[in-house]
């Protein structure tokens, strides 16, 4: 099966440029209230995901109280904790199956590792249960997860 089948593509993605400030970046997340979000540089390569965990430890140890600092904060010099590993649009959909278990959603890149969109995992999931319950109708047998 075609990945393609479970993309939200770019254009329904919230997203982050690598060169926004902490600030702008928050108001985003906050905005979208998402908890993790894609980055990609100005040409649209993805560059990675940034958390609410990788902004709270950056807050924490640089000692910030003050918000008005955070726009002068580059994102591309806070640290990201985890790697969400995207997967190629051409790939299989067990490797996006097992890329999918670490991460809540997984983003999709062309061959030139341009960000076309996000598969979430929920999307997934519910493909699996679908898939077992009809095996479940073919046989008749009760499909065990």
């Amino acid at each position: 099966m075609n990945v393609l089948f479970f993309i939200t593509p770019k254009s329904e993605v919230a997203y982050l440029y690598e060169d926004y400030s902490l600030r702008q970046a928050l108001e985003k997340m906050e905005h979208y209230r998402y908890s993790a979000i894609p980055i990609i540089d100005r040409n649209g390569c993805y560059i990675g995901t940034m958390t609410e965990g990788d902004f709270l430890w950056y807050i924490k140890d640089h000692n910030i109280i003050d918000l008005k600092e955070t726009e002068k904060i580059p994102l591309k010099s806070i640290k990201r904790r985890w790697h969400n590993e995207p997967v190629n649009v051409d790939c299989e959909i067990e490797d996006l199956i097992l890329t999918s278990m670490n991460q809540n959603f997984v983003p999709v890149i062309d061959d030139k590792k341009i960000f076309i969109g996000i598969i979430r995992r929920k999307d997934i999931i519910a493909y699996c249960y679908d898939r077992c319950k009809k095996a479940e109708k073919q046989s008749g047998d009760s499909v065990t997860l």
